[in-house]
């Protein structure tokens, strides 16, 4: 694999990472995060995920992981396997942003995780587990509650050699 891979998602104390299709809370930062580190890159994510969102994010690449083969739609990269969503990245940096089987499919090939700690618990149908301890935390921004927003850290973690 010639391409760098690495997952973005924001977890809360529970391990809560969604609720209906949807994040169980609004926080702007972390959005503007998100953006700021998957601009200009291809992203891996589920159909689900893909479905989620309005319209496909400027920017970006939308690489789409299904097991459907009939499906398809307006800018999306459709792939059955991890493997054919990974010749389609490329060997440029790649984001996979979710959900959470894509998530659990990608964490072995990942090299670093960018990783969004949402403190406090939040009720959710969509979990990511506690990390491995091959993983290692490498930078960590905390941000307070602000304007009814919750508190949350910033936190990057790379996969021990």
């Amino acid at each position: 694999m010639s391409a760098e891979v690495f997952l973005i998602y924001a977890r809360a104390g529970n391990g809560v990472i969604g609720n209906m299709g949807a994040l169980p809370w609004h926080l702007p930062a972390d959005l503007k995060r998100f953006k700021a580190l998957t601009m200009g890159k291809p992203m891996i994510m589920g159909r689900k995920t893909f479905d989620s969102f309005p319209a496909p994010l400027p920017g970006r690449r939308h690489i789409v992981l299904t097991r459907d083969r009939n499906w398809q739609a307006h800018g999306a990269e459709v792939a059955h396997t991890v493997n054919e969503a990974l010749e389609l990245a490329g060997s440029s940096t790649v984001a996979v942003i979710g959900g959470a089987e894509i998530f659990a499919l990608f964490l072995p090939l990942a090299e670093w995780i960018e990783l969004t700690e949402v403190h406090g618990s939040y009720p959710g149908d969509t979990f990511m587990p506690p990390l491995g301890p091959e993983w290692r935390e490498v930078a960590r921004e905390e941000h307070g509650e602000q304007d009814g927003k919750p508190a949350h850290a910033f936190v990057t973690l790379r996969r021990d050699q």
